[in-house]
């Protein structure tokens, strides 16, 4: 609409410096113009409101997500909001004012150098919504990313249990430790036969006892040895399944992560984007309204105009580019035929 209506009528006037098309439509140019830089300012705060409603509150967000009607509205209300803000001002000022301010051969609001309405509008058109966009974008990033360090735990967690329950219930580990147990049990009793003997024969020859003795304590030292060895075992029992299972808990855990990072990071573009294209326009034309166009050249001021304008161009490039969801559905829109063709999971990709 921008593209088709107002800059069309905006380029003679630039390039001539003279309104030729009426003071009619002169108005009609001024409400189209200023409701569309609104409405697209309104749309990415509903459109963040709605990433953060499907991330904070999953469960409410996909009950309520076949409720047609209820999306119909929220849409309907965006654009209702950004007429209001502007367009009674520029149809009725000159009305209520009683005189137009505006010279023959030009168009431009007749607010055009009331600060303090300028002032109120621009923070309901800017401000708000800016502040509004970068605490929902916030909070997804520190949502997902609290979830990110959930999962982390709970993988870590899972891991650890696991492979103490294999040691556990592995079926190799049980017999060895009976062997140790029974092997245990055994050499305590060589012990006490050795030692008997040891003290009957003492009588006899003391160099019999001692070697006796020996004997008994390397008996008593086998267990342990025995110990060991079946530790070695029983840690080396961990199934290739289980060993599987878990790296391929780890790659998912990576790829999640990664995802997350890129998630964040296109939140962060499209928030940097906003500010960049909208931050220039509104702090020159606070300063133009309260200076009277006197502080200010008229090139910075032309060069933030039409920033907002390329805003309006770049917003349905870089939703699509940042998620494959807007991808999906401009493709829906654009190109029914190719999403019936493709396959879902290829589209996701």
């Amino acid at each position: 609409l921008a593209g088709a209506f107002c800059i069309p009528l905006y380029v003679p006037y630039v390039l001539t410096g003279r309104w030729i098309f009426g003071r009619s439509l002169c108005k009609l140019w001024l409400v189209v113009d200023y409701l569309l830089c609104t409405s697209s300012v309104f749309n990415i705060v509903l459109i963040s409101y709605d990433r953060f409603l499907s991330v904070t509150r999953a469960v409410a967000y996909r009950a309520q997500q076949g409720n047609t009607r209820q999306a119909v509205l929220k849409m309907v209300l965006v654009w209702v909001l950004a007429f209001l803000l502007y367009g009674p001002a520029i149809i009725s000022w000159e009305y209520i004012s009683g005189r137009s301010i505006i010279p023959t051969g030009e168009c431009y609001a007749e607010f055009f150098y009331n600060w303090y309405f300028l002032m109120t509008a621009s923070t309901l058109e800017f401000f708000t919504p800016f502040i509004s966009v970068m605490f929902f974008n916030l909070s997804i990033y520190l949502n997902i990313q609290k979830r990110t360090k959930m999962r982390l735990d709970v993988f870590h967690e899972v891991h650890n249990q696991s492979f103490t329950e294999e040691m556990e219930r592995s079926p190799e580990a049980k017999p060895s430790l009976k062997c140790c147990k029974w092997e245990q049990k055994e050499s305590a009793e060589t012990l006490d036969l050795s030692e008997s003997k040891a003290q009957a024969a003492a009588s006899t020859s003391s160099l019999d006892a001692k070697d006796l003795l020996a004997t008994s304590s390397e008996s008593s030292r086998k267990p342990k040895s025995c110990n060991k060895k079946t530790h070695k075992n029983s840690a080396s029992t961990l199934s290739s399944e289980k060993r599987m299972k878990i790296a391929s808990q780890s790659t998912t855990q990576r790829f999640r992560l990664s995802r997350d990072k890129q998630v964040a990071k296109s939140l962060a573009i499209i928030v940097g984007i906003f500010g960049i294209c909208w931050a220039p326009y509104t702090l020159l034309m606070i300063i133009r309204a309260g200076c009277h166009g006197q502080c200010i050249s008229e090139f910075w001021y032309e060069t933030s105009f039409w920033l907002l304008w390329i805003n309006s161009a770049v917003n349905p490039v870089l939703y699509p580019l940042c998620h494959s969801s807007f991808r999906r559905a401009f493709i829906k829109l654009l190109c029914p035929k190719k999403l019936k063709i493709q396959p879902h999971d290829a589209l996701q990709n």
